[in-house]
């Protein structure tokens, strides 16, 4: 599963670890989370998300 960076702040959306303190279990890719789901870093949205590439 690919990963997503958010422009804004850098952080890395890894779908093998998710975002457990907003119920998104570790597996979950990118495209299966909540529309309303924000970055827990800067709360931006998941429009400013682009796939990461390392």
């Amino acid at each position: 599963m690919e990963k997503y960076i958010c422009e804004p702040c850098s952080y890395v959306y890894d779908p093998k670890l998710a975002d457990p303190d907003e119920d998104i279990a570790p597996g979950t890719a990118f495209a299966d989370i909540p529309e309303d789901w924000v970055c827990p870093v800067c709360s931006v949205g998941k429009e400013f998300f682009v796939v990461f590439e390392e």
